[in-house]
């Protein structure tokens, strides 16, 4: 018996919603994550780029635990000397809602270009509305 191996022609993918109302962020993150890569179907391949599109909605409404709004803080440099900008996870959803969620996701997938290729198949809006109803997504319950 010969070991199946996907590849970018034989690779089909769905659209999938997912509402992040109410859902703890990293908890969302492992399932988006996971469906991005395409490690729910049984056709997975590690260095094929077989998952899904993921759109996520109402991105500002996540949870977190704790006084991680608080605590939690996000690091930048722009590489020049002095310029380390840090901000809170409050501040963050404040001023870009849904940053955050894309953040921990782009954490989880493969680093490279594989990795960058899975990316570009996330989409997350901060509010209920998106453009993508052409492609007839499907709404996904996540557990918990």
């Amino acid at each position: 018996m010969k070991t199946y191996m996907a590849n970018n022609q034989t690779v089909e993918r769905k659209w999938f919603v997912i509402d992040a109302k109410g859902q703890r962020l990293g908890r969302l993150s492992t399932e988006v994550a996971a469906i991005l890569r395409g490690k729910h179907k049984p056709t997975f391949t590690p260095h094929v780029d077989c998952g899904d599109y993921v759109i996520v909605i109402n991105a500002k409404d996540i949870e977190l635990t704790g006084n991680k709004w608080a605590d939690k803080k996000y690091y930048s440099h722009s590489q020049y000397p002095g310029s380390l900008k840090v901000t809170n996870a409050a501040t963050m959803n404040e001023k870009h809602p849904g940053r955050m969620v894309e953040m921990s996701i782009k954490g989880m997938l493969p680093k490279g270009r594989l990795g960058r290729q899975m990316y570009k198949k996330l989409f997350v809006y901060a509010n209920e509305a998106h453009p993508h109803q052409a492609q007839k997504p499907e709404v996904l319950e996540l557990k918990g």
